[in-house]
């Protein structure tokens, strides 16, 4: 939704072409969210097809330019007004993949934890650099930049912290005897070779 509702934006800013759209949506967000072209066109698709935008002219070198609609405007405006709303309908990957993890028999949940800290901090000793290197911005292309990388140090931050609470929690559990991983249906109607299928303790697929 982000890269639609960003080209449907940058749209309201006057009329544009694919390339052109793509070019300014990766500068204006400082190239942290790179998008190929085939997006973009089937994103402008799929917004004319919503009434959002109209094809305006074609140029002399063939670009097809678009226009936004009324209904288009009220929407970016909606979209940049109106707060992001964070809720259980978020799906996070990670939190997803460790949910999972805990409950079933023969994973190592902490070794899960143990992978994704070591590589989300990695994540974060690049931001910082690459933030530090940067400077103040003398530009406002350098200062959305600076926002974007801003805000994954903090989410980099946050996920750290919720990895280090997720593992003091099991260890806790562990220590109370509570056991929270369980077979896959009932363990009665298994057979003997279902019973024998084990998914290993580094937490990949089979």
């Amino acid at each position: 939704m982000s890269v639609r509702n960003g080209l449907l934006t940058l749209l309201a800013q006057g009329p544009s072409y694919g390339y052109q759209l793509k070019a300014e949506f990766e500068k204006r967000t400082g190239d942290s969210w790179p998008v190929n072209v085939g997006q973009v066109y089937n994103t402008l698709d799929r917004l004319e097809r919503d009434g959002l935008i109209q094809q305006t002219e074609v140029d002399g070198d063939g670009h097809v330019f678009y226009a936004i609609t009324a209904a288009g405007a009220a929407a970016a405006r909606s979209w940049l007004t109106d707060p992001v709303r964070r809720g259980t309908a978020v799906r996070d990957e990670l939190a997803i993949k460790l949910a999972l993890a805990v409950t079933l028999p023969d994973v190592d949940a902490e070794a899960i934890i143990h992978a994704q800290k070591v590589a989300t901090l990695g994540s974060l000793q690049e931001l910082t650099r690459s933030k530090i290197a940067g400077g103040d911005p003398d530009t406002a292309d350098e200062f959305a930049w600076q926002l974007v990388v801003d805000a994954l140090i903090f989410q980099a931050e946050a996920e750290v912290r919720w990895l280090e609470h997720s593992e003091a929690r099991i260890r806790r559990l562990r220590e109370r005897g509570v056991g929270i991983a369980r077979p896959f249906g009932d363990p009665s109607r298994q057979s003997a070779d279902e019973s024998a299928i084990r998914i290993p303790s580094t937490g990949g697929e089979r």
